[in-house]
């Protein structure tokens, strides 16, 4: 049983505080173990989606690099099986809609958000997540036993699933692949010993 990975995003540290202070006391799974990343900028945490799978995302709405629905949307195209949970203090239909449309967004809590209902929210979107998961690893199995999978397609998909991105290879004209400056700084590569 692997930790769920759950994302906050908000620019007010105070909210992301408060965020992780009502995880500790209401796990999202009770008795399963959980990791919690907290980020205060939109683009970095887009960016750590690019790195690592994410269970869920809650983002607030409105913040000053991008807004929820944007910030939502391109997580959702690097990890599509990611649940999304977006905070808004507006009732407006419009971010609703967007939300919805633009990001599918699985719930929208309203700020100032009531504990039971963000608990309930954040557990649904787990579990949602979880069937998702699954169903998509049974059907794979169901094609690949009638020949319209191969088992090895049926297994990267799998993969892909739990690792978002790491099945993804960019290729070279020449056909060598091609490994970007910050991949090798981020695998120790290219460091000189010392």
């Amino acid at each position: 049983m692997s930790d769920i990975r759950i994302m906050l995003i908000d620019d007010e540290p105070h909210v992301l505080s408060a965020l992780q202070r009502l995880l500790r006391q209401h796990p999202p799974v009770p008795g399963q173990p959980f990791a919690v990343e907290a980020y205060t900028s939109p683009l970095a945490a887009i960016e750590a989606a690019q790195e690592r799978s994410i269970d869920v995302v809650i983002s607030d709405y409105r913040m000053p690099e991008l807004d929820g629905v944007e910030t939502l949307r391109r997580i959702r195209e690097l990890q599509p099986q990611t649940g999304r949970i977006l905070l808004s203090g507006s009732r407006e239909f419009d971010t609703v809609v967007d939300a919805v449309n633009v990001a599918q967004v699985g719930r929208i809590v309203i700020k100032p958000w009531g504990e039971v209902e963000l608990v309930a929210a954040i557990r649904d979107v787990v579990e949602t997540r979880r069937l998702r998961l699954e169903n998509a690893e049974l059907a794979d199995e169901v094609r690949a036993q009638r020949g319209l999978l191969s088992q090895q397609d049926a297994e990267l998909r799998r993969i892909e699933n739990l690792w978002p991105g790491i099945t993804r290879v960019e290729w070279g004209a020449d056909g060598s692949i091609c490994i970007s400056e910050k991949d090798v700084i981020d695998t120790g590569f290219g460091r000189s010993p010392g």
